[in-house]
């Protein structure tokens, strides 16, 4: 069978996270090939892997967003729409009415339209935003209204109009840009498509263009609503949508995904990798504190930072040491190492990337700052190393650490996102009693191995592709 897996901003370029979990399920399911579908921000990533691929990993096809500069326009605009075409472009903008992907699709791969740009400068689209302007923004300048609307649909008609590898099954790790790419290869060859949602990719873009200084307030909301508009594509082509965990599939259904297409399949551990290092190390040295983490905005390590320079005065001999590659943002990680020195806080090392086994036996308590996480797989290796854990209140942390509904017992603590002051404290706490961080190491241990094993995340996607595999031949698009 082969498998085209589509990934947006992670897999082959980043490590840890979603990327660990793309190379894993490959890497276990050796009599499929799989065709990587690898969306990136800038072009200067291209082929720079940071895996090396398995055998059975048979091609990897490279989309940038930003690859769109290259186009140069048409010399004369010839474009004309039908009603139905208008009409599609309109709710892709929030027009209010259910969106015709397939018609979309059809219009931006048309041989009509010469190049990603072409259809954004032609006098039938600017009728289209006139529209939409008096609809719903009237108080903005219309010039201001278009070239945010073009920067926003560039990347997608770039990503629409790009060659799509064919392939048995689509399987797309994210909605946004990668699941309007899966949705179009059940359009273009009436194959299965799959979506399996780490995290809340809409929700987590709404959190950003809130903070984002690049959007003025007045565009926030177009931006926001598009977004949710491309998560639509997913749903409502996908075969099944795979979460999880349980809060995920209550949020999917509240932004519009059909209940009876969400099926939950956690991610998973190999509990015995972590048997030599599980429990915690001798008596006597420093308070480790650990982090396995990427440096990135969004994992939020200036909280973390913040938090650590409290836990120090309660706890002078406490280590921090944050373990993750420091060059996907260089720049933010500039600002980390700024604000531990402002702080005057000593005994923080960022260790790049290293082996996360060999360093968890060292480590006595493991924290997660994030603002947004799907499972993370973080979190996972602590519990199977038998770490106590503290962590923002986010995706499935709580469920993690707490259970839902199981005998094992707390195995750790959840705090708010970004109050330093409650997670320094929960820190404190567990720095101050080994035999709480026993107990809880010993809670997170029990539950990794009884509900969150690797064994049992694989077999459960094997399945799932053998289900696909035995249907054979799929139907024509459910749009056409």
């Amino acid at each position: 069978m082969r498998i085209c897996m589509i990934a947006e901003g992670s897999y082959p370029y980043i490590t840890g996270g979603v990327s660990s979990w793309i190379h894993s399920l490959a890497t276990h399911m050796p009599k499929h090939e799989f065709v990587i579908l690898a969306i990136g921000a800038d072009e200067k990533q291209r082929g720079q892997f940071r895996y090396t691929l398995p055998p059975n990993i048979v091609e990897v096809k490279e989309v940038f967003l930003n690859s769109f500069m290259k186009d140069a326009p048409p010399a004369r605009d010839r474009l004309r729409l039908s009603a139905e075409e208008r009409e599609a472009l309109s709710a892709l903008l929030g027009g209010g009415k259910a969106l015709n992907w397939a018609c979309l699709f059809d219009l931006i791969r048309s041989d009509r339209v010469a190049t990603a740009g072409h259809l954004l400068m032609s006098r039938e689209f600017f009728q289209v935003l006139t529209e939409r302007c008096r609809e719903d923004y009237a108080h903005i300048p219309f010039t201001e209204m278009y070239w945010t609307v073009r920067s926003m649909m560039l990347p997608l008609l770039l990503t629409i109009r790009g060659d799509i590898p064919e392939a048995d099954l689509y399987h797309s790790v994210s909605t946004g840009y990668a699941g309007v790419l899966g949705a179009l290869g059940k359009h273009l060859y009436g194959k299965p498509f799959l979506l399996t949602e780490h995290g809340i990719y809409s929700r987590e873009r709404e959190e950003e263009i809130i903070k984002a200084d690049w959007v003025q307030g007045y565009f926030k909301d177009l931006w926001i609503r598009y977004f949710y508009r491309l998560s639509e594509a997913a749903y409502t082509m996908s075969d099944e949508v795979i979460t999880l965990f349980g809060r995920n599939k209550e949020i999917e259904m509240e932004i519009g995904c059909d209940e009876r297409k969400i099926k939950i399949i956690p991610n998973g551990v190999n509990v015995a990798d972590y048997a030599s290092v599980a429990g915690p190390p001798p008596e006597g040295g420093p308070l480790r504190i650990g982090a396995i983490v990427r440096l990135v905005p969004i994992k939020d390590i200036k909280t973390m930072i913040q938090s650590f320079a409290l836990v120090k005065r309660e706890l002078p001999e406490a280590e921090l040491h944050i373990m993750g590659p420091t060059d996907e943002d260089k720049d933010y990680f500039r600002e980390c190492v700024e604000l531990a020195d402002t702080l005057g806080i000593s005994d923080i090392t960022f260790t790049g990337q290293v082996n996360i086994r060999e360093y968890l036996g060292k480590l006595d308590i493991i924290v997660l700052s994030s603002i947004s996480e799907g499972m993370p797989l973080a979190i996972l290796e602590a519990m199977a190393a038998g770490k106590p854990c503290v962590t923002t209140d986010v995706g499935s942390c709580r469920e993690l650490l707490d259970g839902r509904g199981d005998p094992f017992g707390p195995a750790g603590f959840t705090v708010p996102v970004m109050h330093y002051d409650r997670m320094a404290g929960a820190v404190v706490k567990l720095g101050h009693s080994r035999e709480l961080r026993e107990q809880m190491g010993a809670s997170g241990l029990a539950r990794a191995e009884a509900l969150y094993t690797h064994s049992a995340f694989i077999r459960s996607y094997r399945e799932l592709y053998d289900h696909y595999k035995e249907a054979g031949a799929w139907p024509a698009s459910a749009l056409n």
